[in-house]
């Protein structure tokens, strides 16, 4: 567990209730109820970031557990936004990318600007021109 002033982060997957709050609040796509709880606990790796009781912002690895990762979900509530806490999250999760997966893994995301500037400084960089992200949503 870290600790940042009132702030704390808990290894663990957030419920689906705060899963499907702190997507909204944080604007994220939406997710069904039903996705939600089929999905997270299927999470390769996951943390709260606390204060006090209520979780007030998580962040996620999925993938297949040896090849494929990527890191997801990283959203905090606006009123809590600001303050360096999106680098306790990312911090968490790379701990565990650099410490726990496969030294050959291949770790993306998709970055929502202006967000890409804190994932840099974990070590992300932009695939472009050689390779762009690409999304499908099942409509």
């Amino acid at each position: 567990m870290t600790q940042h002033d009132d702030y704390r982060i808990e290894l663990r997957v957030p419920g689906i209730d705060d899963y499907l709050r702190l997507r909204y609040l944080s604007g994220l796509s939406p997710f069904s109820k039903e996705a939600a709880e089929k999905g997270l606990p299927n999470s390769i790796f996951s943390v709260c970031l606390m204060s006090g009781d209520a979780v007030i912002g998580m962040g996620r690895i999925i993938g297949d557990g040896g090849c494929f990762f990527q890191a997801t979900d990283v959203a905090i509530m606006p009123e809590h936004q600001g303050r360096g806490l999106g680098k306790m999250i990312m911090a968490a999760l790379t701990n565990h990318i650099e410490n726990q997966l496969p030294k050959t893994a291949y770790v993306s995301l998709i970055a929502d600007v202006p967000a890409n500037r804190l994932y840099r400084q974990f070590g992300f960089a932009e695939t472009a021109p050689r390779s762009v992200g690409m999304a499908r949503k099942v409509a």
